[in-house]
């Protein structure tokens, strides 16, 4: 049942270099914010929104029954626009999570944006978020490929220590591929959007060491599976691919 307390926000833009305009592209008949945007709801965590600077992407969310709010167009981040975003749509403060789906995963299943969620329940977590188990040389070696660094603590569950496009933890054993998909506290993401960008973030290019950096925790869900996100024309095939048997 979908909870109050929780927020979904899907931040989505137009200015992608390898795929120009790719929310509005066509996946199996719908533009692939709105697979995102129905993905989110049947989830059923919470309300669901796109945060977006383009009015195009809002007319097509609407126009398929979806909720959309306009942001700025100039957000360093997805997670500065969802915080944006969230100022507009619950601004009595209602909330108390926000999970940031981010909008080019079209083939995501609903149970992993519920699977997020799970590491909240210990309130010493400020943030959550998912990876999946490493199989091949290839996926550890590819610098495309983030991972997560953590201890374990049971019930497939690690407690986030660093995340990094080198090859780690060193040596043999289990890697963990992240999946770059967020639940935060209210009070964790207006933290964070807040910090400045931090050294270990400047250097790999990844914004979640910014919250590792000052302190913050974020713990991770071992989910069965990697969603596919689009980012180039093959990707966008294999979504094709995928949707058009479902």
């Amino acid at each position: 049942m979908s909870d109050k307390r929780s927020l979904v926000v899907i931040p989505a833009r137009m200015a992608s270099t390898r795929l120009p305009g790719k929310p509005l592209l066509d996946i199996a008949g719908l533009p692939m914010i709105v697979h995102v945007f129905r993905r989110a709801e049947a989830a059923a965590i919470g309300r669901v929104a796109v945060a977006t600077d383009t009015i195009e992407i809002a007319q097509a969310v609407r126009a398929h029954g979806g909720e959309a709010v306009m942001t700025r167009a100039d957000h360093a981040s997805g997670s500065d626009r969802v915080f944006e975003a969230l100022g507009t749509l619950d601004p009595r403060g209602e909330a108390e999570i926000v999970i940031n789906v981010q909008g080019d995963f079209p083939t995501i299943a609903p149970g992993n944006i519920r699977d997020v969620l799970a590491p909240l329940s210990d309130p010493a977590v400020d943030i959550a978020t998912l990876a999946a188990k490493i199989h091949t040389k290839e996926e550890s070696a590819n610098p495309n490929v983030v991972k997560a660094v953590g201890s374990p603590l049971g019930g497939g569950r690690l407690r986030a220590l660093y995340f990094t496009r080198a090859t780690a933890p060193h040596g043999e054993g289990q890697r963990y591929h992240h999946i770059g998909l967020y639940a935060y506290r209210r009070a964790a993401l207006e933290r964070f959007v807040r910090l400045p960008p931090s050294p270990l973030e400047q250097q790999e290019k990844l914004e979640q060491l910014r919250a590792l950096e000052a302190g913050m925790r974020i713990d991770i869900t071992i989910v069965d599976s990697v969603p596919r996100g689009v980012d180039t024309p093959a990707d966008l095939e294999t979504a094709r691919r995928i949707l058009a048997k479902s």
